[in-house]
């Protein structure tokens, strides 16, 4: 196994998780109050992924559709460079040649490559992304690689409930592979991240439901190191609580 990489340090201890076509530097700006780190994205990255976006736009989604998508990727990251907030990037692609180019441009900028292994629309899936690669974990794992060779730090976004994947066992693996977070929509199996987080070393960030006091303090007490924050992640007062919650956590340990 591939040995635990230096945590990735953020503070407060939540992070904006990323909403296609609407998760940008000004999002991630205006989250800053609240969050420590924030996942821009995704973005569709090849011929593949991005023909599968065009037509989630054809039924009102929105998605990320620049002419350049690793200059949109640059440029995004160069307008966080005065935020105090540490940026990630979700990544799709159905090819693997892209991800090396995604993830070598947020090494340049010191932020993340996250490999989106989470959208289970059926036009992502049908060209290879989103859940369909979390299914596929010898591919996964290969995207993984590929980004940490960069010198990138590498998050993998994920879900529970996934028949026919062992969630545990996958963590295990992408530590392997050389992912340093692992950031797990438990979807309505909570408890999965206590699964995650006893199968490896990756930093843990649960995602789904983080609204308040109990969801926060739910996932932390399964061993979560950071919550994320999806749909409301542009509602101050959600946050607020959230950011709260979260701090109020961490104080009560030693």
């Amino acid at each position: 196994m591939t040995a635990a990489m230096t945590p990735v340090e953020f503070t407060p201890r939540v992070a904006l998780a990323s909403l296609s076509g609407e998760a940008d530097a000004e999002w991630a700006r205006a989250g800053s109050e609240y969050a420590g780190l924030a996942f821009l994205g995704g973005i569709a990255l090849d011929d593949g992924s991005r023909d599968a976006a065009r037509m989630l736009v054809a039924r009102d989604r929105n998605e990320f559709l620049p002419e350049d998508p690793f200059a949109f990727i640059d440029a995004q990251l160069t307008a966080l460079a005065d935020v105090p907030i540490r940026a990630a990037f979700n990544v799709r692609s159905a090819t693997v040649g892209p991800v090396r180019k995604a993830a070598a441009v947020c090494a340049d900028h010191d932020a993340i490559l996250e490999v989106n292994a989470h959208c289970r629309q059926d036009e992502l899936c049908a060209v290879g992304c989103g859940e369909s690669l979390l299914r596929d974990t010898d591919r996964l794992c290969e995207y993984v690689s590929t980004a940490a060779e960069t010198g990138a730090t590498v998050s993998v976004k994920v879900r529970a409930e996934v028949p026919g994947v062992d969630l545990a066992e996958t963590a295990s693996r992408l530590e392997s592979a050389g992912a340093t977070m692992l950031h797990v929509d438990a979807m309505d199996a909570e408890p999965v991240i206590r699964d995650v987080v006893d199968a490896c070393d990756c930093v843990v960030v649960a995602n789904n439901g983080v609204r308040n006091r109990e969801t926060v303090h739910e996932y932390l007490d399964y061993g979560a190191d950071a919550v994320s924050v999806g749909r409301p992640s542009d509602d101050p007062v959600v946050m607020e609580r959230v950011r709260d919650a979260t701090e109020a956590w961490f104080a009560a340990r030693p």
